[in-house]
Parts: structure tokens; C-alpha cells; sequence
């Protein structure tokens, strides 16, 4: 019991970790904004960019990324080290070894929540696209890196986000079952990623009525939408 009442201790911060709202903070330090209120209403990096300027959205955007990899690596460290704890006993039916991908998996989906559904911001956040390619890279950085490059290429023909976004989760999707990876990490990526698009179903229906801006299209303050 205490095994398993730990694990979902383990859980919830990797929920908090994606909860920390970088995007909210940035726009109330530096402007005193309420970021949800401006342009696309997304606490991620693009509509910061748009809002407050480059150097603050790649600060929120490095602050995603990094709440992403926090929580694998936590995952990676929490779960061993509960094996080491004379007071818990793991089950003896599952070893190690079975459960650490298993908790990486569930980690990564907790922190992608967290971004989207903020408990500090009344459940409400980004895309996830940022925290994910971070989890991404913790987990399998050759996924996280041909996600990465997908996401470069499409933006740098399109200038869209939201496209390069989808593009990155659907590519993330293809490589992670094209290559050897534990089952637990597949269905995260596959989960995560079809989360990210799901998110992005404003942003499909702007693609299809040819009327989703451009990056660099709007300035600060832009009713665009946005995409992270």
C-alpha cells in the first residue's frame, strides 16, 4: 500500500512540474497581463512571442522543455529509489525493470496534463507541444531529436506553428514505433501525441479554412492563435 500511495506522490509531481504556468508568470513580471486575455489565450511560447517579444517566449519556451525532461528524470530517480526504502515493499510481482518504463510513460503524460490543464490557472494552459518535445528528449532523444527536426523544416516552409506543431507530434508517432522502444514508451508517445493535435483542433479548422496565421504575421497583441 505505501508502495503504490508513493507512486501516485510521484505522479502528482510530475503533474506540478507541467503546472508551472512559465507563460502566465512571464506575462504578469514583465507586463502585468493576464497572458490568457491576449492574442490566442495559450500560456505557450508563441503567444508570448506575440505578446511580450522574442526573448521572453524562448525563456518560456526553454522553461517547458525543461518541465518535460524534469519529470522523465524524476521518474527515472523517484521509482528506483522507492526499491531502496527498507519501509516500502514493491510489489513482487513486477521487478524493476518492468516498472520504471511503465512510470516514465505515465510521468509524461502527467506533465503534458499539467501544461494543458494548470491547477494554478483553473485548469486551463498551452498546447503541450514544448513540454512534450522535452519529455521526448528525456525519454529517446533520437525521437525527440527527428521530432525536433520535423518541427524546424515545416515551420521553415510554412511559418505556421500549429502546423509544425502536428507535423513534430505525428513524426514523433512514426519514429517511435519505426524504432526499438519499450511498449510503455510507444503508447506515451502515441497518447502524447495525439493529445498535442487534440489540442490543436482550433488550429485544424483556421488550416482548412485557409485563415491560421503565420508566424510573424501578427504583432504583440495579436488575436491570432497560437500553437505551444
Amino acid at each position: 500500500m505505501v508502495f503504490w500511495i508513493a507512486s501516485a506522490a510521484g505522479l502528482a509531481a510530475a503533474y506540478l512540474f507541467g503546472s508551472t504556468p512559465a507563460g502566465y508568470l512571464a506575462g504578469k513580471l514583465l507586463k502585468g497581463i493576464d497572458i490568457r486575455q491576449h492574442g490566442s489565450r495559450s500560456t505557450g511560447a508563441t503567444n508570448v512571442l506575440r505578446t511580450l517579444g522574442k526573448w521572453p517566449a524562448l525563456a518560456v519556451l526553454l522553461v517547458d522543455v525543461l518541465k518535460g525532461a524534469a519529470a522523465v528524470a524524476f521518474a527515472r530517480w523517484f521509482y528506483p529509489w522507492l526499491y531502496t526504502l527498507p519501509s516500502v515493499t514493491p510489489p513482487t510481482a513486477i521487478d524493476q525493470q518492468t516498472l520504471l518504463p511503465w512510470a516514465v510513460c505515465l510521468a509524461g503524460l502527467a506533465v503534458l496534463l499539467g501544461h494543458s490543464r494548470s491547477i494554478w490557472l483553473n485548469f486551463t494552459g498551452g498546447k503541450s507541444a514544448a513540454t512534450g518535445l522535452g519529455v521526448l528528449l528525456a525519454m529517446s532523444w533520437p525521437v525527440g531529436l527527428g521530432a525536433a527536426l520535423v518541427f524546424g523544416v515545416v515551420l521553415a516552409i510554412s511559418r505556421i506553428v500549429s502546423l509544425s506543431s502536428m507535423s513534430a507530434a505525428l513524426a514523433a508517432i512514426a519514429l517511435v514505433c519505426a524504432m526499438e522502444q519499450p511498449l510503455p514508451y510507444r503508447l506515451l508517445v502515441i497518447a502524447g501525441g495525439l493529445y498535442v493535435i487534440v489540442r490543436h483542433r482550433a488550429n485544424v479548422q483556421r488550416l482548412l479554412a485557409g485563415a491560421e496565421p503565420r508566424l510573424g504575421s501578427g504583432g504583440r497583441g495579436s488575436n491570432a492563435a497560437s500553437q505551444t
